[in-house]
């Protein structure tokens, strides 16, 4: 029999237990994935300024977020709360909303400025971006599921 290392859905982790339950294992690949988007769209020429600013907000505000979410949580200080679940599903839930919009408006960015003129290179960060919003999508939205589950079972 494998030894139980896992929480309870009902209780919230601290300390390394985040780095061992599900959702808050998806921290990691959250703020991983979240900062090469915000790298990758800092690295090249940011045209149309308002749409790609949105693009940089959502990175941003995101990665600074979970950064302090990460903390928090290792830190221990939402004391098994119910109302800390609820706003853990909350924030991921909004994450995912305001990364998957960032996402379609850089794939639809990326696509309409595809000139000749622009390097090759440029347009595989672009393309690369993109993949990278959507995989940041993908975590926030498995991690806002996962959220919900354990604050309907607190």
């Amino acid at each position: 029999m494998a030894a139980n290392s896992a929480q309870p859905m009902g209780s919230l982790p601290s300390g390394l237990g985040i780095c061992t339950t599900a959702p808050d294992i998806f921290y990691l690949p959250e703020l991983v994935f979240g900062g090469l988007v915000w790298i990758l769209v800092a690295s090249t020429h940011v045209q149309p300024a308002n749409p790609l600013g949105w693009v940089m907000f959502v990175s941003v505000f995101c990665f600074v977020m979970t950064s302090l979410w990460l903390i928090i949580f290792a830190a221990g200080g939402h004391k098994n709360s119910s109302g800390w679940a609820a706003a853990d599903f909350a924030y991921h839930g909004l994450a995912a909303f305001f990364y998957l919009s960032a996402a379609v408006i850089l794939a639809y960015i990326t696509i309409l400025f595809r000139s000749p003129s622009i390097p090759f290179r440029i347009y595989q960060i672009d393309i690369a971006a993109v993949v990278f919003a959507y995989l940041a999508t993908l975590f926030y939205f498995i991690h806002a599921i996962l959220s919900a589950i354990r604050w309907k079972n607190f």
